[in-house]
């Protein structure tokens, strides 16, 4: 699916469990002035990862990924608990795919102090509190947390997010202009199954019945898409809406039509940074996507 070239400096994928170790492995790079780039993900590892991979791959010269199931962004201790966390699998991945390093710390050494609570709290705007800020509450805290820790351990000069976490994203974005970071963020497309299902580590707990009514999430923000210049907003959501209630086995939390920035729903069409978002229950599995109606960058 995608072609994966190993850069030229490092051919083979080390892998690296501390922060004293990474800083010696990575200094004399950065003392040549080599480009590095960090690609963050709890595991579990799919194609959408492998393309940030190999977007990275493309725009510097030296691929971190890390892999760290993040404690800190579970509102939920039983969702940690189940997280799919497939090691062995996801280093033959990374190997494959020419990443250079994988830095897979532990809790302790990311928090000394765990389960004690850090001291971090930061303003990540308004943003934070809706959608899944709302459903999830303190979680971007615990994200925006992990990824601090990141960038310091790597020093990356980019990073590499997956437009699926949209929210997410933003939150980063968010963090990095409050606090001045010196790191250019790079939001990746969502990589799809050939049916539509935005891929997620979270897949591999749909039953095969899940499976199916999970396209319904991509089938009613596809629509959003292909009809929002033809329908009113109100009708846009009312007849996604329907198309979501007519699949069994889907709890829907949010469904939306939202500025881009805020993640406020817009109620009128300005013509830019629009995305529609959604999130669902799939009988156990919660996920969520995401399609981006209009972009303009500026």
């Amino acid at each position: 699916m995608y072609n994966f070239a190993p850069s030229k400096q490092h051919k083979i994928l080390e892998v690296i469990a501390t922060t004293t170790e990474l800083e010696n492995s990575l200094m004399p790079l950065r003392a040549k002035g080599l480009k590095i780039a960090l690609v963050p993900t709890m595991g579990a590892l799919h194609h959408g990862h492998l393309s940030l991979i190999a977007a990275a791959q493309k725009q510097a010269d030296v691929v971190v990924c890390s892999i760290f199931v993040n404690p800190t962004q579970f509102t939920d201790p039983k969702d940690l608990e189940k997280y799919p966390r497939p090691l062995e699998h996801d280093i033959k991945m990374l190997a494959e795919a020419g990443c250079n390093f994988v830095f897979m710390p532990t809790v302790e050494e990311m928090y000394p102090s765990y389960p004690e609570p850090e001291n971090w709290k930061i303003n990540l705007g308004n943003a934070e509190f809706v959608l899944e800020g709302e459903f999830r509450k303190g979680h971007y805290q615990g994200v925006t947390q992990i990824v601090f820790k990141l960038f310091n351990a790597v020093k990356p000069n980019v990073a590499f997010f997956g437009q699926k976490d949209f929210q997410q994203v933003l939150m980063i974005k968010n963090m990095v202009a409050v606090l001045n970071l010196d790191v250019q963020i790079v939001t990746c497309p969502i990589i799809r199954e050939e049916d539509g299902l935005a891929m997620s580590s979270r897949n591999i707990h749909l039953s095969e019945e899940d499976r199916e009514n999970s396209l319904v999430l991509s089938k009613a923000l596809f629509f959003i898409a292909e009809n929002y210049h033809r329908y009113s907003l109100e009708d846009l959501l009312t007849t996604a809406k329907q198309i979501i209630n007519n699949v069994p086995g889907v709890a829907l939390d949010y469904l939306t039509i939202a500025n881009g920035d805020t993640l406020l729903p817009i109620t009128t069409k300005t013509g830019h940074n629009t995305v529609a978002l959604i999130a669902a229950k799939v009988g156990e599995t919660r996920l969520i996507d995401n399609v981006i109606i209009n972009w303009i960058v500026g």
